[in-house]
């Protein structure tokens, strides 16, 4: 695999296309009545359903060509209301419980059956581990990268907006934590394209819903049940991040069965802008071994 280089969305014929050479494309899906937008690749394979938290699906695009590359079909969606996706969250709407169910409707609008590969990224990791652990959908293998765990979370920078009544200061308060969260992988360009989003209103009020809603005790209840569990987990990590530390995951690791440890040095809250082609190589041998670990 080639390391990829600050790929951004531009329109094309068929549909909105990012990065061509790796032929991912962004498509909708309806859910609940309202457009459901997700990066994909539209082959057949094993489908990969990765799922972001305060960011958006764009936190997977440096590594979908890879899982692309060895057969999966990669699913990166935005939750409604946040990235390119419709609709708007509400505090009720917005809780780790609620998103689950509502990513449950997701897979049943494309079809999906079987044993689903499943991964997040910060409160889309505590979704997935609630997906998990509340047999939401039948998990073959679960990968989280810098995901909240036990009490890490919310951020301070996260918290902050839990009680606030205006989107003021939101937009401001995403590119400073996208800017500390690319670390080296840090440009103008990239920063922009990340925090895009942000600059419609109602994404800043659905953003503002999540943060509102997030609350430790979403994964906290979910240890007991992911202490019994056999289902593979593989944890990839940012070492540098100041929030979601390394610790947690090594903590993780120690008390959940069946679950390994990748560490990405150099690299802070979305190591896949960092070391795309580890994190792409770490997901890739996790999800495609034949045997459990």
């Amino acid at each position: 695999m080639s390391e990829p280089t600050e790929a951004t969305e531009t329109t094309g014929t068929a549909g909105t296309i990012v990065t061509a050479a790796t032929g991912v494309l962004r498509t909708t899906v309806r859910v609940d009545g309202e457009m459901a937008s997700y990066l994909t690749v539209e082959q057949d394979g094993p489908p990969v359903l990765l799922l972001h938290g305060t960011y958006w699906s764009r936190v997977w695009l440096p590594v979908l060509g890879g899982l692309a590359d060895a057969g999966l079909r990669p699913l990166a969606v935005d939750l409604p209301g946040l990235g390119r996706s419709g609709g708007e969250l509400t505090p009720e709407t917005a809780t780790v419980p609620a998103l689950a169910e509502w990513v449950t409707r997701f897979a049943s609008a494309l079809n999906l059956s079987g044993p689903i590969a499943l991964a997040g990224h910060d409160i889309g990791g505590a979704i997935a581990q609630h997906l998990l652990a509340r047999d939401r959908l039948e998990v073959s293998r679960l990968a989280l990268v810098n995901s909240v765990l036990y009490d890490s979370w919310p951020a301070p920078h996260v918290a902050r907006f839990r009680d606030a009544d205006t989107t003021e200061g939101v937009l401001a308060a995403r590119r400073e934590a996208v800017t500390r969260a690319l670390a080296g992988a840090a440009t103008e360009r990239l920063i922009a394209d990340y925090v895009d989003p942000w600059t419609d209103g109602r994404v800043r009020r659905s953003w503002m819903a999540m943060a509102g809603a997030a609350d430790s005790r979403y994964t906290l209840d979910l240890v007991p049940a992911l202490r019994r569990s056999a289902t593979p987990k593989l944890l990839i990590w940012g070492e540098d991040d100041l929030h979601e530390k390394v610790e947690y995951a090594e903590r993780f690791a120690s008390e959940i069965p069946h679950t390994t440890v990748v560490r990405i040095p150099g690299a802070d809250h979305i190591p896949t802008e960092n070391a795309p082609d580890r994190v792409a190589r770490a997901l890739i041998d996790f999800f495609t071994v034949q045997r459990p670990l």
